[in-house]
């Protein structure tokens, strides 16, 4: 059997994007280009592969067969034919987009841009949300570099690195009139508190380690970012629970104290993810490494 390709990149696109509008814009192509070149894939694997459904379509059994392997061959030939090229950061002229969480935003994104400015002034990044889902962010179909963050059941499609590990601590106005020095487990119990809300799945993380530690916890307002966070303590009595690096650039406004928790809430993890395709790209494995390191450097410096 003789077969074009061609046609395997417009399986994977349909396959990972489960919907052919964006499976035509993430190729570059028509939605009529597509559809004819899936209807030719479809005639030579003697199969529909695709069924439509009200919000896309849904891969078939033998779709779902050949998906891995298909994906498996693409990226191999990306990385033998990627590996051959040289990336000069100094010189280049590219866009990445990335999709942090808040706490990478906060703290790590700030660093980035500084050590692009010096070594790549012609390397642009773009920032878009992290989403409540993997897919949102746009990582699992490669469109988007990288996630950072904590990923929560990444897809095979995806490698995922670990970068840091993150405490938690305190933090109230520095006139408050029932905390001192520290907080008592009693203290944090009868203090209502500002919670930012994390994206997706991700809520299981603060709230599953004070169920472990028995603390509880009442919240009086929940925020969507760590920027509104020090509004929200500084006008009140309220207390809010936060990464340690979030903590420490808090602590150098004069309205509030920082203090550890009233018991040791463990740690939650950073990590990286990105699309199997841009393994041995030399400009992702640049921009992974530069990542890498200023996330070992906040993470020395949390210390």
């Amino acid at each position: 059997m003789r077969y074009d390709l061609n046609l395997m990149p417009v399986f994977i696109a349909v396959m990972e994007e489960r919907n052919i509008t964006r499976a035509a814009q993430r190729l570059g192509m028509t939605q009529p280009a597509l559809s004819n070149a899936l209807s030719r894939l479809r005639a030579t694997l003697n199969d529909p592969l695709f069924i439509r459904e009200r919000y896309g379509v849904r891969p078939t059994e033998l779709a779902e067969s050949l998906a891995p392997a298909i994906a498996e061959a693409l990226a191999n030939i990306d990385d033998a034919v990627l590996g051959q090229q040289a990336f000069d950061p100094s010189s280049a002229e590219r866009l990445f987009t990335l999709a942090p969480n808040s706490f990478v935003e906060f703290v790590l994104a700030p660093a980035l841009v500084s050590r692009l400015k010096d070594e790549a002034p012609g390397v642009r990044l773009r920032l878009t949300p992290f989403g409540t889902d993997l897919a949102e962010t746009g990582v699992i179909s490669g469109t988007t570099a990288l996630v950072l963050g904590r990923l929560i059941d990444p897809p095979d499609n995806l490698v995922v690195q670990h970068l840091m590990d993150e405490g938690l601590a305190c933090v109230v106005r520095a006139d408050h009139p029932d905390v001192g020095d520290s907080l008592s487990r009693a203290q944090y119990e009868r203090l209502k508190h500002v919670n930012v809300l994390p994206p997706g799945r991700l809520k299981a993380g603060l709230f599953q380690a004070l169920d472990q530690k028995g603390l509880r916890r009442e919240v009086a307002v929940s925020v969507t970012h760590f920027l509104a966070v020090p509004e929200m303590v500084a006008a009140t009595d309220y207390c809010s629970t936060l990464p340690v690096s979030i903590c420490r650039r808090l602590a150098r406004d004069p309205r509030l104290k920082v203090l550890p928790a009233p018991v040791d809430l463990g740690t939650f993890p950073v990590q990286m993810g990105w699309h199997v395709r841009y393994r041995h790209d030399p400009a992702h494995r640049w921009l992974r490494g530069i990542v890498a390191e200023l996330a070992v450097e906040q993470a020395v410096g949390s210390r």
